[in-house]
């Protein structure tokens, strides 16, 4: 009972990934290499409220060009600690059709049975829930859910990005806390890296995420992801999503993407 307990903690904490799950309904971006040359927020271009608008908008044509698309996920997790050592592996096809329905077929299955019943399999309904319009609006990169701050503007071997600072309004458990980085041709996150907006329970100390998209013919999805929670009595979750072999079977032509350097008329 108390092992069973413990690893409940371990799963509420990993369920947040379920708003990033939620962005494939409203197309993301690709992730760049580390490096480039980074500029203070002077340097930009465009100031912040242009660059979340221009976003928010270009995100809003994306998701309504998009019908459907195929792909394959590996979901893997490692957790050391108290009661016991835990490692599982589940291979996922997915298919997607607008505006929020997805099927899920489970390719191979290895590993602890606990993580892929309670941990696997529970972000999959999560992420179900979370792609209806109204989680969809609730989590959405926009200025009714966050407040954007200029973090810089960098030139990176992807192209040059802005470098934003996201704070949450509310305490949702679908949005963070932390940086994104947008494509400043695309206008379209290339990562992010934060936190929870909410601590899901006491028991989980601290949890990290990181993002990264890829850009498949016109739209940007989720290519990997990143989250590792540290329990307060003791352990360190990993959970990492592979994202591939993404074939879109059906999309609306999308208008040219904007010139990143005109100036808002």
């Amino acid at each position: 009972m108390r092992q069973t307990r413990v690893g409940s903690q371990v799963v509420v904490g990993l369920l947040l990934l379920g708003w990033d799950m939620a962005a494939v309904c409203q197309p993301l971006p690709q992730g760049p290499d580390a490096g480039g040359s980074s500029y203070s927020a002077q340097n930009a271009p465009l100031p912040v409220e242009q660059v979340a608008k221009k976003l928010q908008e270009r995100n809003a044509q994306r998701a309504a060009a998009l019908g459907q698309f195929n792909g394959t996920r590996v979901y893997r997790m490692q957790y050391r600690g108290f009661p016991s050592d835990r490692d599982a592996e589940m291979v996922v096809d997915v298919t997607y059709r607008a505006p929020d329905s997805k099927e899920f077929s489970v390719v191979s299955q290895k590993g602890s049975k606990f993580i892929i019943d309670h941990v696997f399999k529970k972000l999959l309904e999560g992420e179900q829930e979370a792609a209806n319009e109204e989680n969809r609006r609730n989590t959405a990169l926009s200025t009714e859910n966050y407040d954007f701050t200029s973090a810089g503007y960098e030139n990176t071997p992807n192209g040059e990005q802005y470098v934003l600072n996201l704070l949450p309004k509310t305490r949702n458990k679908y949005l963070y806390r932390g940086k994104i980085w947008v494509d400043a041709k695309d206008f379209a996150v290339v990562r992010i890296e934060g936190e929870p907006a909410r601590n899901p329970s006491f028991l989980i100390k601290k949890t990290e995420v990181k993002h990264r998209y890829v850009k498949v013919n016109d739209f940007w999805l989720p290519a990997e992801n990143h989250t590792e929670s540290v329990i307060r009595l003791g352990g360190r979750a990993i959970l990492s999503i592979e994202y591939k072999d993404y074939r879109i079977t059906k999309a609306a032509p999308l208008r040219g993407p904007e010139n990143a350097h005109e100036a808002s008329k």
